[in-house]
Order: structure tokens, then C-alpha cells, then sequence
């Protein structure tokens, strides 16, 4: 067999895998755009993790597509997976920078997707290279963090012991309710 052989079937599921991340990221924008207006208080968010990287895999892949397209007999559809990768890491990744992370009248939107107060069963600071609020699910085993800016944390803090005291976010549901004052966890 032919390794040659493989190449585009390989390509065609990273293209389909990719496909679906640029999705996610769409649906993501969209939904910030959508929420925007309900800010109470957001910051801009962070590069990822070997942004600089990513981007420059995004003009490689471009030039590649070019080159592809202009020098080698290919049609579109069998470029799929590279124009996949490359919308991927192009724009998608820097579009995520976007969306403003923090509180709106809704939920939180932490670094990996948004959590409506209601599913905030727990909350817990990190605090280390960088303050890290995790917002623990009481729907799922799982708790996305949030990076909180240090000009940020003291407004985080009050915001969250505000939201708490209206009940937007509660810690209660089991055991024995004794008079523990929830704020006091914030």
C-alpha cells in the first residue's frame, strides 16, 4: 500500500475534526455577541498557550493552499483539510481573544466556555503565577477556570459576594442547612 494513499483520507478527517472546532468557535462568537450587552464586568481575553506558534502555522498552512492552488493540480475539495486547519488556526484562534471573559447578568464566561449562575455549585480561588477563579458545576464533574487580571480581583470578589447574597449563585442543596453565611466563601 501505498503511503501516498492514506494522505488524503487522513486529511479529509483532520479536516473534519477541524470543521467542527471552527464551529464551536462560531457558535461561541455568536453567543458572546449576543450577550455582550448583559456585562457587568469583563476583560479581554488572554493569547493561548503558544499563540505565536498557532499563527504561524496558520500563514505556513496558507502559503501552502497558495501554493497548492497555483503550482499542483488539486481542486478545493481536496485542499478541504488544510483550509480547515488553516481557518482554524488563521482565525479562529484569534478570535477567541474576543470574547470578554468575566460576569454578565447570566453566568460567568471562564477561559474554556460560559456556566449560568444556576450551575455554579461551588466556587474555589487559585492563586499562584496567576488568580484563578474555578467555577465548579453542580451538574457535571468539572470546573472551568477563570484568569482574573489582578485589577480585577478585588471587583471580582465583591461581585461574587453580591451575586451570592441575591441567590443568583448557591452553594446549598445538601446536608443540613446550619446558618452558613455563603458570602464567607467568596
Amino acid at each position: 500500500m501505498d503511503p501516498r494513499s492514506l494522505l488524503q483520507p487522513i486529511l479529509l478527517a483532520f479536516g473534519i475534526g477541524f470543521l467542527i472546532a471552527n464551529l464551536r468557535v462560531a457558535v461561541d462568537l455568536i453567543r458572546f455577541l449576543r450577550r455582550r450587552r448583559q456585562a457587568l464586568l469583563i476583560w479581554p481575553g488572554r493569547k493561548p498557550p503558544y499563540y505565536k506558534l498557532m499563527l504561524g502555522i496558520g500563514v505556513t498552512l496558507g502559503l501552502l493552499i497558495i501554493v497548492k492552488l497555483t503550482f499542483l493540480p488539486r481542486t478545493p475539495r481536496q485542499l478541504f483539510g488544510e483550509g480547515m486547519m488553516f481557518v482554524y488556526y488563521a482565525c479562529a484562534v484569534p478570535m477567541t481573544r474576543l470574547i470578554g471573559r468575566g460576569f454578565y447578568e447570566d453566568g460567568i464566561w471562564a477561559e474554556n466556555g460560559f456556566m449560568p449562575y444556576q450551575q455554579i455549585g461551588g466556587i474555589a480561588w487559585r492563586e499562584g503565577e496567576q488568580l484563578t477563579l474555578l467555577l465548579i458545576s453542580r451538574l457535571k464533574q468539572m470546573a472551568r477556570p477563570l484568569v482574573v487580571p489582578g485589577a480585577y480581583y478585588g471587583a471580582v470578589r465583591r461581585l461574587l459576594r453580591d451575586k451570592i447574597a441575591a441567590h443568583d449563585i448557591s452553594f446549598s442543596g445538601g446536608g443540613l442547612d446550619l446558618g452558613h453565611d455563603e458570602r464567607d466563601d467568596v
